[in-house]
């Protein structure tokens, strides 16, 4: 899933855990989550960014890169009905319900597309050894 910074940071780093989207999906799941090439401005100095710890000298600030893997658990539809989505939630949209989200300890070059998209393997596989590598990293510590 393509998401534009600041964002993607949000998700990544500062516990945004819904993602607003313009369309539901019956997909439940694991995503990667993309850093899309466009940066809403205009977001950087929201409050809710801000709080998330939005600091664009930060490597998961970059831009068209894989930066975190989250679990797409559920969806809420209620479209202008209020709803209990939390601060991250815009009325009117569909909030897709993001859990355990993991950064990347790097980002990783990739192309994304608007909406849910299938990576390629080896994108899927060079995200699975940087996590086995962590992981390997941190039991010998």
């Amino acid at each position: 899933m393509s998401v534009q910074q600041p964002w993607a940071f949000a998700i990544a780093r500062g516990g945004k855990s819904v993602s607003n989207q313009s369309l539901p999906t019956a997909y439940r799941g694991p995503l990667l989550i993309h850093a899309s090439m466009r940066v809403d401005l205009k977001a950087c100095d929201s409050p809710l960014i801000q709080a998330a710890g939005w600091d664009p000298r930060d490597p998961l600030a970059t831009i068209g890169a894989i930066i975190a893997v989250a679990d797409l658990t559920d969806v809420c539809s209620a479209g202008g009905r209020a709803c209990e989505c939390g601060p991250w939630s815009e009325p009117g949209l569909h909030h897709w319900h993001l859990a355990d989200v993991r950064a990347l300890p790097r980002p990783i070059v990739a192309l994304g597309r608007p909406g849910l998209w299938e990576p390629k393997a080896t994108l899927v596989a060079e995200v699975t050894a940087m996590f086995t590598a962590t992981a390997a990293l941190d039991n010998a510590t």
